[in-house]
């Protein structure tokens, strides 16, 4: 058995400080931080707005796409990450297609709102299988990999818990959004779902972050990785020396 397969004793305690303080990084990087939530919101709070104030379909629509790109554009301009924005984009762009194929402006948010049940279902059912989606998409944000799920159970536990948060904060996202949508009309929908786009994600962060700094440190498989090949290079590197020694020593015997 190697070091990566040797599980890690779990010994019920919280990791340090600077552990928590790496926790709280790591999810501000995955989940996008404060920009992150201002492009997801600012899409649809310009579209609600314009089709508050007049509303026009298509003039809200292309607003909503227009801001999608133009935020794409500073972070290519910025040359920083593009997958949240690049996320926004697509997510309008589905939702422009289903608003102006319909003629119902509600249909901007029914993309958005299935992918937001999808997510949740998701997050239900792999954590039931014991393969929890929050371990999936925070494990190599840690350098961890997949190695909680043999070798450190308290992270295991831990990211099953998050991934039951996270279902269920957006299930009841859900139960709010859908009878709206049946049965309210598209600006009273947008303006709640504007209004439930940071609180509920903020809750489910909030959440997975309790849960992950209680839980023991990630272990780094690409340092262990790295520690392994060295010690390899190492050993090669001594019997290659060892080998020059003895052939020396036989030469001189010869001679």
């Amino acid at each position: 058995m190697t070091s990566l397969d040797k599980p890690t004793e779990d010994t019920g305690q919280s990791p340090p400080a600077d552990a928590r303080a790496v926790t709280e990084a790591a999810l501000f990087e995955a989940f996008g931080g404060v920009r992150g939530m201002v492009e997801t919101v600012l899409p649809g709070l310009l579209f609600v707005a314009i089709f508050t104030i007049d509303k026009n379909l298509h003039l809200a629509a292309i607003a909503a796409l227009a801001v999608s790109l133009i935020l794409v554009v500073v972070r290519l301009a910025m040359k920083d990450t593009v997958k949240h924005a690049f996320s926004g984009v697509f997510g309008v762009a589905f939702g422009v297609v289903f608003a102006m194929f319909t003629g119902n402006a509600k249909d901007f948010y029914l993309p958005g709102m299935l992918y937001t049940l999808g997510l949740a279902l998701a997050y239900i059912v792999t954590a039931l299988a014991g393969v929890p989606l929050i371990g999936l998409i925070l494990g190599p944000v840690f350098k961890e990999n997949l190695s909680w799920r043999t070798r450190n159970p308290g992270r295991k536990k831990a990211y099953t818990k998050a991934s039951w948060a996270w279902g269920l904060i957006l299930l009841a996202k859900c139960a709010i959004l859908f009878p709206l949508y049946w049965w309210s009309d598209t600006t009273k929908l947008g303006w709640v779902l504007v209004a439930l786009k940071i609180p509920p994600f903020l809750l489910a962060v909030w959440l997975t972050w309790v849960f992950l700094a209680k839980a023991p440190a990630p272990i780094d498989v690409f340092a262990e990785m790295e520690a392994e090949e060295k010690a390899e290079e190492e050993r090669k590197a001594a019997l290659a020396a060892e080998g020059g020694e003895t052939t020396a020593g036989r030469h001189r015997r010869d001679g």
